[in-house]
């Protein structure tokens, strides 16, 4: 029976699998320091241009299910062989397991290959020696193993040749020591393809003419872009996928000081079009030796990336992500924060100049200073491979009870529950009393900024979309730097008070009718924390939601009570908060059935399948295509659909013209999603794209919707 050997693992499983060889042969090399090394290997099979043997890295099998092999390949001068994807000519090694005993299966680790271009043909493969690693499971674990292997390769120079070697190998039972073999083994499987160090930023296809082809004939250019953790010296790239033959050598520019490569290089296959791969993952190959990295990226229809130009580029976007901060105060999600800012204005009636610059200045920090906390965590989560967004903490149960917690405990001062000063690391402005330390006074006014600016990114405003896809898509340096420019934007209400103190300072002392502003504006946060709940049940369930909301009673319980049960009050609340904040990580509910995302006319999406592939299934010849990406905590989006996707006059051209409304929903994590977002340049939502006859790449809409807009997007998309 012929037991199939697997080509390749998924970037995770094989950097694990990697990993884990790897130390197994270290520990067997340091074992076998105190044990004779016992030669592992069949009789080599040589032929006028190679030699081939079967070794192992152990004598024995020992009690693993797993052990490591490796096909050991000599080649003269000039002669070779190939890597799993050949190119324009040649096949890879093939191997039959046929008459072999107690073995499960075996799995081919490839190591990173050579680019050869020869009278205009390119192939993948290697020459002089290399070992192909092998990773053997075995049927039973302790057994002898007996290895019957027959393979099959071409190698070749300026003629090919096809050989079939037949190799036996036995490994008995018992405790195994490393054999000779273990080491050259390792340094091949050293060289295999890891899944860190390079990030695809983006990739675009598009149809262009073949060259010397006939008319009409056309094969596809694909740009890519890629950006590297340390700087690119004479980078390479590959393109792998089932319908792709040929990946030729890429035409390479350098940018960023060689972190960024922009590879161009034209691809051919049976009927090839841009249209039929794009959307559909490619696995991607970046080798800059010693670097080799396998990631996946899925292509999207459209103009190759865009080339970098330098500080005037960053310039220009530092000052779109200013002015998206600045707009940021006006939308929906900023609402919330209201009552922070009025409070934090109206406490200053009668207050020193000195006094209201310092308060503002200190908000104003706390608001860059959680700008600076996202764009960290930005950065850590793009150098882990993780999805990164605007907003995705909403995602997260944990940081909603947290906020949910904080907006309780604002809410409860404001109304008047308790007039104690809360911690200074938790209070704002409008806590801050005239007898507490001007340092803690300061630390409260932080604080209030920061939260404020927690509270305002679930929303993605004009220009700001435009600044997180240029942050995310760049380096650290970018990333910092665009997050502080939108800090200093949403900012800059408190830097204008700063700037001119009378502001506020001319304002009315306190006196009790600040005491009905409180509570008008404690009416604002209770409707917030409600608001907040409803985000939470979408995230982990409404069994989630109940919990925390019986812990948080108990919190507001002890506050209200904490004159009759004195000095156990704090405490308690204390205890109430940070279990409710942990309850999320216990009680959870099951993700909401895919039918119950979307209502009416709006047609679900499946968040845990392939966005793109799922609207090519359903995009009908002809069709025009509406897609709406939304989330429960995204307070811009369920504006776009009150004010705009669900009012009679858009509901009215859907139903009338036959437009397939297709909805993802994003309020949990979903990596489908997020990559659909990336490969359409978006890092938040909303977002809104039109797909039809006249716009088959799509017609992205700005993250507000007008009737307008959305009217004249499925008109482009409609012409024939």
């Amino acid at each position: 029976m012929a037991i199939p050997v697997k080509s390749a693992l998924s970037p995770p499983t094989r950097g694990k699998a990697k990993i884990a060889i790897l130390a197994f042969i270290l520990l067997l090399s340091a074992l076998g320091l105190a044990v004779p090394a016992q030669a592992a290997g069949s009789d080599w099979v040589k032929t006028e241009q190679t030699e081939l043997r079967l070794v192992s890295a152990v004598d024995a099998v020992g009690d693993s299910r797993t052990i490591t092999l490796g096909l050991h390949f000599r080649m003269k001068p000039g002669w070779k062989i190939y890597w799993r994807s050949p190119g324009d000519a040649g096949f890879p090694p093939t191997i039959d397991w046929k008459g072999s005993t107690n073995l499960a299966g075996a799995t081919l680790l490839w190591p990173a290959p050579y680019r050869f271009d020869v009278s205009g043909l390119t192939t993948m493969g290697y020459k002089g020696e290399v070992v192909l690693p092998l990773s053997a499971t075995l049927s039973k674990a302790g057994d002898a193993l007996s290895l019957r292997a027959s393979i099959d390769y071409l190698t070749c120079d300026d003629v090919c040749i096809p050989y079939t070697a037949n190799l036996k190998l036995d490994l008995p039972a018992g405790a195994g020591a490393p054999a000779p073999e273990a080491a050259m083994i390792g340094v091949f499987l050293a060289r295999q393809p890891g899944a860190a160090g390079v990030t695809i930023e983006r990739a675009s296809l598009r149809d262009v003419p073949k060259k010397d082809g006939k008319p009409g004939e056309t094969v596809i250019e694909i740009s890519v872009s890629a950006r590297g953790d340390r700087a690119f010296v004479k980078p390479d790239i590959v393109a792998e996928h089932a319908s792709i033959a040929v990946s030729e050598p890429p035409r390479v520019k350098l940018e960023d000081g060689g972190r960024r490569a922009l590879f161009t290089f034209t691809l051919a296959g049976d009927k090839l079009t841009a249209a039929k791969l794009a959307g559909q993952k490619v696995t991607f190959t970046v080798l800059d030796e010693p670097l080799a990295v396998e990631t996946e990226a899925t292509p999207v229809v459209g103009a190759p990336p865009t080339q970098a130009s330098g500080v005037g580029e960053l310039m220009a976007m530092l000052l779109v992500a200013l002015l998206g901060g600045l707009i940021l105060n006006i939308m929906p999600c900023v609402l919330p924060v209201l009552s922070l800012k009025v409070i934090g204005a109206v406490g200053y009636g009668g207050q020193a100049s000195s006094r209201v610059r310092a308060g503002f200045l200190a908000s104003s920090a706390g608001i860059v200073a959680s700008f600076l906390v996202l764009a960290g965590g930005a950065i850590a989560l793009k150098s882990a491979g993780a999805t990164v967004g605007w907003g995705i903490q909403f995602q997260q149960p944990v940081f909603l009870a947290f906020i949910i917690a904080v907006v309780l405990l604002f809410a409860l001062n404001l109304a008047g529950l308790f007039e104690i000063a809360l911690p200074s690391w938790l209070a704002g402005a409008a806590v801050a009393g005239e007898q507490r330390a001007a340092r803690s006074e300061l630390a409260g006014h932080f604080a209030s900024g920061a939260f404020a600016a927690l509270l305002a990114t679930p929303c993605s405003a004009p220009f700001v979309g435009t600044a997180l896809t240029f942050a995310l898509s760049r380096g650290a340096s970018e990333t910092l730097a665009i997050f502080t420019a939108l800090g200093l934007g949403l900012a800059a209400p408190f830097l204008l008070v700063a700037a001119f103190p009378k502001l506020a300072s001319r304002l009315p002392r306190p006196g009790a009718w600040m005491l009905w502003v409180k509570r008008v504006m404690a009416l604002a946060l209770f409707a917030t924390a409600v608001w907040l709940f409803t985000v939470l049940a979408g995230a982990a369930g409404w069994h989630a939601v109940l919990a925390v909301g019986a812990i948080l009673g108990v919190m507001a319980l002890a506050i209200g009570m904490r004159r009759r049960i004195g000095g156990f009050a704090v405490p308690l609340a204390i205890f109430a908060a940070a279990l409710a904040i942990a309850a999320p990580l216990v009680v959870q509910g099951p993700a909401p059935a895919v039918a119950a995302v979307a209502s009416g006319r709006w047609q679900p999406l499946d968040p845990a399948r392939d966005i793109q592939a799922q609207i090519k299934e359903r995009l009908a010849a002809g069709k025009v295509v509406i897609v709406d990406v939304t989330a429960d905590w995204c307070v811009t989006c369920q504006v776009n659909k009150k004010l705009v996707l669900d009012t009679a006059d858009v509901s009215g051209r859907l139903d009338r013209d036959g437009v397939l409304a297709l909805r993802a929903d994003w309020t949990r994590p979903s990596p489908s999603i997020a990559a659909y977002l990336k490969a359409n340049q978006r890092f938040g939502i909303p977002f809104n794209i039109v797909y039809g006859p006249g716009a088959p790449d799509g017609v992205p809409l700005p993250e507000l919707l007008t009737i307008d807009l959305v009217m004249g997007a499925l008109d482009k998309a409609g012409r024939k």
